[in-house]
C-alpha cells in the first residue's frame, strides 16, 4: 500500500469515483458482481430501471426494489464511505462521484457528492410535480404499498436516472469538471462499463492526472492504472489511521 500512500500524499487534488462494489461491504447487492441485481432469478434488472416500463406501471419498481433501495436506512456506511469521509476531512479528497443510489456517502459524513445516476432522496409526482421525501415513500414500499400521489394520484418516481432517461446535464458537467481538474481519482468498487461515468477517469489521464483502481473484477482501464487493487477492504483497512 506504500505506493497508494505515496500517490496520496503528493496529489494535490484527489478525487474519488464509487461504483456499487463499495456497497456491497454494507449489504447492498451491486448490479453486475457474482451476486448482484443481474444475476437474481427473481429480477429483471433492465426492466426494473426501464423508464418506459415504469412510465406504464409503477408496480414492478416499487414491488422488486423494496428490499434493496427502500431498505438502505437500515444500512450502515462500509469501510470506504467512512474512509473517504475522514480523508475528505483532512483536505486530501476534494469531491466524491458516485453511480451509487444509496446515499451511503452522505450519511458517513461526506459533504461533496456529485450523484450521477441521482438518488431515490427526493421522488416526484409525474403529473403534478408534487415533492416527497424518501422516508414518506420509505413506508408506503416496506408495508407493501405502490405509492401514488395524494394530492392528483398520478405515479411517483424517484429522483434516480432510469434506462431510457438522461443524465442531469448540470451534475454530468460538474463531474466531468472534477475529473478533468483531479491529478489523482481513485476508482473504487466499479466496473467502468457504464457509460457516460465510466468514462470519467480518462478525463483525469487526459489532464495529466494519474488513476488508482481498487476493484474486485477486471476494468477496462486497467492498463492505464498507475496503481491497481482488488480488495476495497484491506485498501481501506491500511489508509484507516493514514494522514498526509
Amino acid at each position: 500500500m506504500e505506493q497508494l500512500k505515496k500517490l496520496l500524499s503528493e496529489s494535490k487534488y484527489c478525487v474519488a469515483f464509487t461504483g456499487a462494489g463499495v456497497s456491497t461491504l454494507s449489504g447492498i447487492s451491486d448490479f453486475r458482481g457474482k451476486n448482484g441485481i443481474y444475476r437474481r432469478a427473481d429480477i429483471d434488472a433492465d426492466r426494473l430501471f426501464s423508464l418506459p416500463d415504469f412510465m406504464r406501471d409503477p408496480t414492478y419498481y416499487y414491488t422488486h426494489s423494496a428490499d434493496f433501495i427502500y431498505d438502505v436506512d437500515s444500512k450502515r456506511p462500509g469501510p470506504v464511505h467512512t474512509g473517504l469521509a475522514r480523508l475528505e476531512k483532512l483536505g486530501v479528497v476534494k469531491a466524491i462521484i458516485t453511480q451509487n443510489i444509496d446515499m451511503l456517502h452522505q450519511r458517513a459524513g461526506s459533504r461533496d457528492v456529485i450523484e450521477v445516476h441521482g438518488s431515490p432522496a427526493l421522488h416526484h409526482c409525474l403529473t403534478c410535480g408534487k415533492e416527497y421525501t424518501f422516508a414518506e415513500i420509505a413506508v408506503q414500499v416496506k408495508a407493501g404499498k405502490v405509492p401514488y400521489c395524494d394530492k392528483c394520484g398520478g405515479s411517483i418516481k424517484p429522483d434516480i436516472i432510469f434506462f431510457g432517461e438522461n443524465l442531469k446535464a448540470s451534475v454530468i458537467d460538474r463531474a466531468i469538471e472534477e475529473s478533468s481538474r483531479a491529478d489523482l481519482i481513485l476508482v473504487l468498487g466499479s466496473t467502468l462499463v457504464v457509460q457516460p461515468a465510466a468514462s470519467l477517469p480518462l478525463y483525469t489521464r487526459q489532464n495529466g492526472g494519474k488513476v488508482v483502481i481498487v476493484n474486485d473484477g477486471e476494468t477496462p482501464l486497467d492498463d492505464l492504472a498507475a496503481a491497481r487493487y482488488t480488495d476495497l477492504a484491506e485498501v481501506f483497512s491500511a489508509l484507516a489511521d493514514w494522514k498526509p
